[in-house]
């Protein structure tokens, strides 16, 4: 038999969920940083397969794959990040995201976990001016001893060097 786990949710009277206590994160690896990004936002985890390459595409974006019957973009976080050349292993999976109902993949080092994140547990991102883009990020996330980055996988999907979803559609 099953055993209800508790929720930290707050369910208003017209049956929408509210999600203010905590927040859910999928965590995964782009070589020694731990980054976040929302777990509502993720269809499925799979490993990384063949990629069919679309000519004149920006580095990024490694190509196309068939996910039964839709077409899905495939972008390498690694390049995206300039955080240097991307080696495929065994560990290297590729998270399906639906953004917007918009599908597309996203090609990480490696998946850790889910956690929780109440509000206590995340600061804003640094103000770092022009040097550093922080604009996609969430804020920064502490459980322990680990630093996590939270993408706002939103935000940077729709960017204009990105250009993969429509601005301002909810």
């Amino acid at each position: 038999m099953l055993q209800e786990q508790p929720v930290n949710k707050i369910v208003e009277p017209s049956g929408t969920v509210i999600s203010s206590i905590t927040n859910e994160f999928l965590t995964f690896r782009l070589g020694e940083e731990e980054y976040g990004i929302e777990i509502l936002k993720v269809q499925e985890i799979r490993g990384y397969d063949a990629i069919t390459q679309i000519a004149n595409a920006p580095d990024f974006i490694k190509g196309v794959v068939n996910l039964r019957g839709i077409i899905v973009p495939i972008l390498d976080m690694r390049i995206r990040f300039r955080l240097g050349n991307a080696n495929y292993d065994q560990f290297t999976v590729v998270i399906i995201l639906n953004v917007t109902g918009r599908v597309m993949g996203i090609v990480v080092d490696g998946v850790s976990d889910v956690i929780n994140l109440g509000s206590e547990h995340v600061k804003p991102a640094p103000g770092l001016g022009a040097v550093i883009d922080t604009e996609y990020i969430m804020g920064l996330g502490t459980v322990d001893e680990r630093m996590l980055i939270l993408i706002d996988i939103e935000k940077m999907m729709s960017s204009s060097d990105m250009g993969l979803i429509e601005k301002g559609i909810n």
